[in-house]
């Protein structure tokens, strides 16, 4: 399992665009299984409604867990992701 702390910086937070980007990348990853937590709330980063759902704003910080599969790319690339877009 590898995990990692992201405060989102974007004025809207997780809208529909970079929500359906990180849905499509999520799904991408062979074997692994990608979660985000915001609180006392998981989701899986694959499911675009529950993340959506989750109602992530600017200065938010959620937590991103990757399991199975290739953790470290998965990781990295998601790490990359939200810095880049959100």
């Amino acid at each position: 399992m590898k995990e990692f702390k992201y405060t989102i910086t974007d004025p809207i937070g997780i809208h529909a665009r970079p929500a359906g980007v990180l849905a499509k990348l999520a799904k991408s990853f062979e074997g692994a299984t990608v979660f985000l937590t915001k609180g006392e709330t998981t989701v899986k980063a694959s499911q675009l409604m529950k993340l959506m759902n989750l109602g992530v704003k600017a200065g938010d910080e959620v937590t991103i867990r990757v399991e199975g599969g290739d953790e470290e790319a998965a990781a990295a690339a998601l790490e990359t992701f939200f810095k880049e877009n959100l």
